[in-house]
């Protein structure tokens, strides 16, 4: 087996090309379900394939979000290469046989994490039994685990940029613009019992600018798999190209809004701000959904960031007692209020286990981190995944588990640390990260409703705003608040009787809509909401179940994309430049 680092140039170059070139057949594939249950191949029931269900509102019963996810570098390798290309996603492990039963490839590629070890050693297996001329390559995080050749029988392990790769292996230019692929963002969209509409004003594009992440954390697998800190790929380097893609994608796909898949969208000031202008320019009432640093979010001013039609943002909060230079100084709760006062709902993130966590400050930690209050929050383990500085520094101290103690499949920072803690005890480290979603949970209530109230902050401060681009980017996001959401809150507010606090913050937040849409809204609300209820009951017993949520499989031949046209819509001088902090 050979290991292609693409970030190397040394190592890209040398890789040879496959003899049929162009006219190979490739068949691109994710990892077999199902997911959501436990199984010899390391499917775990707490690990299922909804990322927000998995990580974010995992507590919260019938009020979690349900949803799925494409694999967007799948998307954009069948996209960008000019061989015959078939796309397999979210098959079960008969219908993979299947295909391989019946149809010849010349390449497989198999995207997977570190916790699908065992997937990809049985795919890799049935590969050979059905096709053993074939040639195997192996993509996605899981490709830095270092002794991978020992454990699978594929023919190259790559990581970093697959699109690049697979143009080497098949002789085509590496250097040719890239293809955006129609991908939406989130499939089977439920909550509360219902199934969330996928009409035009409430679909979202996804956006792939750049991979991999500059800052770099520790225990971050993203940024080791592109090469580590300081090292990235930008597919699209300037504001014109940028602005060019989202126009194509919003013509075609009959979208305003995109979820921008970019560890940190915002470091890429020049285009960023070309972005912005570009978008003023030509009045668009894009709203974006980013990840972005602390450190780099504060170096925008809120007009910049509402001009943007910045919406959602990722933060990393870590936790109270972190050291990373990226929220060196922040007050992070001050952040956390200014951009929800603005309209910006946001999605924190919170480790628990970091080195100076003890069983004597994890409530501290977890009272600092849900005091944010933000309208989603993660809670995840402090994990060393392979080929991370964390599990380099681990491993040195010679504090990692070995296979004997922990299965693979169990490292996805959901259930058990993968080394020994130096304060805490092994089967501790669950307790307190449950004891983290549900606290959340009790003080917050439901995520999805804790939208509403920032969604009004932002109706109530922008309604008169003189770009008309903006006026209609909020009135947008309040369409169903008179009624959609006044009989969610109402419904919640029944549902939780029993809690205080949650009783409260529902109610004042349905007072405000009362007063802002009157009459409407007060004759809705009692009567969505009993239907509300209807379903919440409903899902209640459906959960209580067990009844699993599986993804639908996607099986594609014909690709959907669209090309960077030859002249940018403006002149542009833009260029790659990092964000500078605030003077």
């Amino acid at each position: 087996m050979k290991t292609c680092n693409v970030f190397d140039p040394a190592s890209l170059e040398g890789q040879e090309i496959h003899p049929l070139g162009s006219d190979a057949k490739v068949l691109l594939t994710g990892i077999f379900g199902p997911f959501a249950l436990d199984d010899e191949y390391g499917s775990r029931k707490i690990n299922p394939a909804e990322f927000h269900h998995n990580q974010i509102t995992r507590v919260q019963g019938p009020f979690s979000l349900r949803m799925f996810h494409r694999n967007g570098g799948l998307k954009l390798i069948q996209a960008n290469i000019n061989a015959p290309c078939t796309l397999l996603e979210y098959p079960d492990l008969d219908r993979f046989t299947l295909e391989l039963q019946n149809k010849q490839y010349d390449i497989i590629g198999i995207s997977a994490i570190q916790p699908n070890l065992k997937k990809v050693e049985k795919m890799c297996a049935l590969i050979r039994e059905h096709q053993p001329n074939t040639t195997i390559v192996i993509g996605g995080h899981i490709a830095i685990i270092a002794d991978l050749d020992a454990r699978i029988d594929a023919d190259y392990v790559v990581r970093g940029d697959g699109v690049r790769w697979f143009r080497k292996f098949l002789g085509e230019d590496q250097d040719g613009p890239i293809n955006h692929p129609h991908i939406p963002s989130g499939i089977n969209r439920r909550c509360m019992g219902i199934n969330l509409s996928n009409s035009n004003g409430d679909r979202t594009a996804v956006l792939m600018p750049s991979a991999g992440c500059p800052v770099g954390c520790n225990f971050c697998s993203t940024s080791a798999m592109f090469g580590g800190k300081g090292k990235f790929v930008s597919f699209y380097k300037t504001g014109d190209e940028l602005f060019d893609i989202m126009c194509q994608l919003e013509e075609q796909m009959g979208v305003c809004s995109f979820f921008v898949m970019d560890e940190n969208f915002l470091f890429y000031r020049t285009r960023t701000l070309r972005l912005l202008e570009l978008m003023q320019t030509h009045e668009k009432d894009w709203a974006l959904h980013i990840f972005a640093s602390a450190d780099v979010l504060t170096s925008y001013t809120i007009e910049q960031l509402v001009g943007l039609g910045i919406s959602w943002v990722w933060i990393g909060l870590e936790g109270k007692s972190n050291h990373y230079k990226k929220l060196k100084g922040i007050d992070t709760h001050a952040l956390v209020r200014k951009l929800q006062a603005n309209g910006i709902r946001i999605l924190g993130s919170t480790i628990i286990g970091l080195e100076e966590h003890t069983p004597q400050n994890i409530d501290e930690e977890i009272e600092w981190s849900v005091s944010h209050a933000t309208e989603f929050h993660q809670f995840m383990l402090y994990t060393a995944p392979q080929g991370t500085p964390l599990y380099e520094q681990l491993k040195k101290k010679g504090m990692l588990l070995d296979e004997s103690e922990i299965e693979p499949a169990d490292v996805h920072g959901q259930f058990r640390f993968n080394y020994h803690h130096p304060h805490i005890d092994p089967g501790q480290e669950n307790d307190f990260l449950l004891r983290a979603f549900r606290r959340d949970f009790e003080m917050n209530g439901p995520s999805v409703m804790r939208v509403a109230r920032t969604v009004m902050n932002g109706w109530v401060k922008y309604r008169h705003h003189p770009e008309a681009r903006i006026r209609k980017r909020y009135a947008r996001d309040i369409e169903k608040m008179p009624t959609m959401y006044a009989g969610s809150l109402w419904a919640t507010r029944r549902w939780f009787k029993d809690n205080s606090r949650i009783v409260a913050r529902m109610t004042n937040t349905l007072d405000a809509i009362y007063h802002e849409f009157g009459f409407r809204s007060r004759i809705a609300a009692p009567v969505v909401g009993l239907a509300v209820l209807f379903f919440l009951r409903k899902e209640e017993k459906r959960l209580a179940t067990n009844y699993p949520y599986e993804p639908p499989t996607f099986y594609e031949t014909a690709v959907m994309a669209f090309r960077p046209r030859d002249k940018t819509m403006l002149p542009s001088k833009a260029d790659l430049s990092p964000a500078t902090p605030a003077p």
